[in-house]
């Protein structure tokens, strides 16, 4: 029997990603809610290195799991992910890159144009 996260914090998010999947009619909500709402075991774990690879300067990026500060991170980008490891969110901002939460991303762009997800 498949019973979701336990987490209170992230069941909120999930309610609130599709809620805002449903009114902006944009699938990347609906997609990263998905992603969250898998097994711990299952859910993305993304080192710098992958983001450095697959993002160009001054991109938008989600990572529905955590990030991880294993790699080098040579241009800025901005980041939003469940959570961070403190090395990574240190080489992000030597980067010149920017750190934010999933619902701060939601905020700050409810349409999630041009946001890439990763993992």
């Amino acid at each position: 029997m498949r019973t979701g996260p336990t987490n209170e914090h992230l069941q909120s998010l999930i309610t609130t990603l599709k809620r805002e999947s449903h009114a902006q009619k944009s699938g990347l909500w609906a997609a990263i809610a998905r992603n969250l709402e898998t097994s711990t075991r299952q859910r993305r774990v993304v080192n710098l290195s992958r983001i450095n690879r697959n993002t160009a300067k001054n991109e938008v990026v989600v990572v529905p799991g955590k990030v991880l500060g294993s790699g080098v991170l040579d241009h800025s980008v901005t980041v939003a992910a469940w959570s961070f490891s403190d090395s990574a969110k240190e080489m992000i901002s030597k980067a010149n890159g920017t750190c934010l939460t999933i619902p701060e991303l939601l905020k700050k762009d409810p349409k999630g144009k041009n946001v890439k997800i990763i993992g």
